[in-house]
C-alpha cells in the first residue's frame, strides 16, 4: 500500500517562471506525492480560471506524462475579491463558480477556501452576514459538482481556529463545506488565545479533509524556515492523524534562493521525518 499518507508540495514553494510541467516534474523529483496549484489574488493566476479546454487538457498531458496528479487547489484569490464584500460579490462568486469548474476539469479534489469575510475591509456584521450568503451559494456549486471545500485557519481573528471555522461548517450542514486547517496559523492563535491546539483541532472531528504544515514564529505567517519556528508538528500530525486525516500539503515560499530546488528537497526530507513518527 506504500505511505499510510500522502504529502502534498504547495506550487508557490517553486519559482513562478517554470512551466506548470517543470513544476509537477519538481515536484515528483524532490519527492512529494501530489502538487497544490495556486488561484491567488494576481491577475495572472486568477486569469487560469478562464483557461479554455486546449489549455486545461496540456495540464492534463503534463499530469499524465509525470504521474503527478494535482489534488488540491489552495484558492486565496477571494483575499482580494472576498465574499463578504459588497463591492467584490459578483466578482467573488464569478472565482468560485469558475475555480469549482476548473477544478472539476483538471481532477482536483479539494478546494482550500480562505476563511474570511473581507480582508482588506472592515470586517461587521453585514460583511459577516454576507459571507454565509455567499457561502450557502459557494457550497451548492460545489455539490452540484462534487467538489469538496475546506475552510483554511488563517491569520486574522475571524477564522484563525478550528473552532471558529466549524461555526460556518455547522451552520452550513454540507458535506462540501468542510475544514482544511493550516497547522502554523493554528499554533500561532494558540499562543494568542492560550487554548490548547490539539484540543481545537479535536473540534474539527469528522470534518477534516487534508492539512496545511507550514512553519510560522509569533506573529509572522509565511516564509519561516522549517525546524527555526515553534510549531510542533509531530504532535499536531499525531491530532489529526487521530481524527483519520492522512493528507498533507507542505505549505512554503520560493522567495528568490538560487538553491530553492535544495530547499524542495530538504523541505520534504524535514516533513516526512515528523509525519513517519507519526506514521510508523
Amino acid at each position: 500500500m506504500g505511505n499510510k499518507y500522502r504529502l502534498g508540495m504547495y506550487e508557490k514553494s517553486m519559482p513562478n517562471f517554470l512551466s506548470i510541467d517543470e513544476k509537477l516534474e519538481n515536484c515528483k523529483k524532490c519527492g512529494f506525492d501530489f502538487l497544490e496549484i495556486s488561484i491567488d489574488e494576481t491577475d495572472e493566476k486568477l486569469a487560469r480560471l478562464d483557461y479554455n479546454d486546449e489549455k486545461i487538457n496540456e495540464i492534463r498531458r503534463s499530469i499524465e506524462k509525470t504521474g503527478v496528479s494535482i489534488d488540491t487547489m489552495c484558492l486565496s484569490g477571494h483575499r482580494k475579491y472576498p465574499l463578504g464584500s459588497m463591492e467584490h460579490e459578483k466578482r467573488s462568486l464569478e472565482i468560485m463558480s469558475k475555480a469549482i469548474v476548473f477544478a472539476k476539469k483538471l481532477g482536483v479534489r479539494i478546494i482550500q477556501l480562505a476563511g474570511y469575510d473581507v480582508y482588506y475591509e472592515k470586517s461587521d456584521d453585514e460583511t459577516r452576514n454576507r459571507f454565509i450568503k455567499n457561502l450557502e451559494t459557494a457550497v451548492l456549486m460545489a455539490s452540484k459538482e462534487g467538489i469538496v471545500l475546506g475552510f483554511e485557519t488563517m491569520e486574522t481573528p475571524f477564522m484563525d481556529t478550528v473552532e471558529k471555522a466549524m461555526e460556518y461548517v455547522n451552520y452550513i450542514d454540507s458535506p462540501y463545506l468542510n475544514v482544511y486547517p493550516d497547522v502554523g496559523n493554528l499554533t500561532n492563535a494558540s499562543k494568542v488565545y492560550g487554548n490548547d491546539l490539539c484540543l481545537d483541532i479535536k473540534k474539527g472531528k469528522g470534518k477534516i479533509v487534508a492539512a496545511h504544515l507550514k512553519e510560522t514564529i509569533p506573529n509572522h505567517y509565511r516564509e519561516i524556515e522549517f525546524g527555526k519556528g515553534h510549531v510542533d508538528f509531530v504532535k499536531c500530525i499525531d491530532t489529526l492523524k487521530m481524527l483519520k486525516v492522512n493528507m498533507f500539503v507542505g505549505e512554503f515560499w520560493y522567495v528568490g534562493q538560487d538553491n530553492w530546488q535544495e530547499v524542495c528537497m530538504e523541505t520534504n526530507l524535514f516533513l516526512r521525518d515528523k509525519l513517519d513518527k507519526v506514521f510508523k
